[in-house]
C-alpha cells in the first residue's frame, strides 16, 4: 500500500480506499485490510458496516447493491447491477469483436481494449488478457490508418441536434468534392464506418452512403434541418434493406433460390420473403436500396436464378 496517505489517522481514506477495491471486483480478507491499513480487526469490520449502512442509505431502492461475505473465499466481495458493470466473458466478447473488426488503429485499438480490461475482475485479468494479447499482437489494421473515434463522435453531435455539415469527401478514384448533407446516421458494416446523410440541396430524395475514413474537415455550417416526425429516419429499416452500403433508390426485387440454406438467404436479406416453395426452389422477394443486391444476388452463382 502506498505510505502517502494515513489510512490509520484518516477513516475517510481509508473507506474510500476499501471501496475502490470492492468497486474494481475485489474480495478482502478482514487479515488483509488489516495489514494493508495498520488497523485492527475490529476496527476493519466497523468500516465494512459504515459502508453497508451508505450502500443501504443511496441505493435504497437497488438491493442488488451491497457487501456481502464470500465464505468459500473468506473475503467481502461487492454485488454491482449487471448493467453497470460487465462481467469477465463480457469483456473478453466486446475485444474480439473489436479486432475483429479490424476498423481502428492501433493506437485508438490498445485504449480501447485497455479500457475494456480494467473492467474485468483482478483475479481473472490475467486469464482475459492471455486470450486477447495473442490476438493483438497479430492485430492487421485496415490500410487508411485513421483515427475515427473523433470524427465518429463529432458527426453522432451533429446527428442528435440536426445540423447541416460540410465536409471533402475523397472517392475511390482519387477524385474529391466538398459536400454538405444533413446527417441521419452512423453504421457499421465489414469493416469501415458509413455516414448516412441526405444531400442539404434536397437533389436525391434518398440517402447518400459516405465512407467515415474519406471524410476530412468536418464542420458544421450553423444551419439546422428538420424532418417531419412521421418522415424521420429510421437506421434500423435502413440497415435491413441495404447491401454493401450501396444507396439508392428503394425496390423490389424478386428471384428463386435453389441452394442448400435458405436460412443464409433470409438472414443476408433482412425484408425477404419468401413467396412459394416448390421442390426445394424458394420464390423470395425482398425491399431493398440501390444496386448492392445486384453484386450479392451474382456471388450466389447458380444458386440464384435472377433477372434484373
Amino acid at each position: 500500500m502506498s505510505t502517502a496517505l494515513d489510512y490509520n489517522g484518516n477513516k475517510g481514506f481509508r473507506l474510500l480506499s476499501i471501496y475502490e477495491r470492492l468497486n474494481k471486483g475485489e474480495v478482502l480478507s478482514k487479515a488483509e485490510l488489516a495489514t494493508d491499513y495498520g488497523v485492527g480487526e475490529k476496527t476493519v469490520q466497523r468500516d465494512i458496516d459504515d459502508l453497508r449502512a451508505y450502500l443501504a442509505e443511496e441505493h435504497q431502492f437497488e438491493p442488488e447493491i451491497a457487501i456481502r461475505y464470500d465464505r468459500l473465499k473468506q473475503g467481502y466481495y461487492l454485488v454491482r447491477f449487471a448493467r453497470e458493470w460487465l462481467t469477465n466473458d463480457e469483456v473478453l466478447v466486446l475485444c474480439k469483436i473489436l479486432l475483429e473488426s479490424r476498423a481502428f488503429e492501433k493506437g485508438e485499438l490498445n485504449q480501447m481494449i485497455g479500457k475494456l480490461l480494467a473492467q474485468a475482475v483482478p483475479n481473472d485479468r490475467k486469464i482475459v488478457e492471455s486470450i486477447i494479447n495473442n490476438e493483438l499482437a497479430c492485430y492487421v489494421p485496415l490500410r487508411h490508418e485513421k483515427k475515427l473515434l473523433s470524427p465518429l463522435w463529432q458527426l453522432s453531435q451533429s446527428i442528435a441536434t440536426t445540423r447541416i455539415i460540410q465536409f471533402y469527401y475523397k472517392r475511390q478514384d482519387g477524385i474529391e468534392r466538398i459536400h454538405s448533407v444533413k446527417p441521419v446516421a452512423v453504421m457499421f458494416s465489414e469493416f469501415y464506418f458509413y455516414l448516412i446523410a441526405f444531400m442539404a440541396d434536397n437533389s436525391k430524395e434518398y440517402p447518400t452512403v459516405f465512407r467515415v475514413d474519406r471524410m476530412s474537415k468536418i464542420a458544421e455550417t450553423g444551419e439546422h434541418f428538420t424532418v417531419p416526425y412521421n418522415e424521420k429516419f429510421s437506421d434500423g429499416e435502413f440497415r435491413k434493406r441495404i447491401q454493401f452500403m450501396y444507396s439508392g433508390e428503394l425496390r423490389v426485387v424478386t428471384f428463386e433460390y435453389s441452394g442448400p440454406s435458405i436460412e443464409s438467404v433470409l438472414d443476408r436479406l433482412p425484408t425477404a420473403e419468401i413467396l412459394s416453395e416448390k421442390n426445394g426452389i424458394y420464390a423470395v422477394r425482398a425491399e431493398v436500396y440501390g444496386n448492392g443486391i445486384d453484386m450479392w444476388l451474382r456471388s450466389q452463382g447458380s444458386s440464384i436464378n435472377y433477372t434484373k
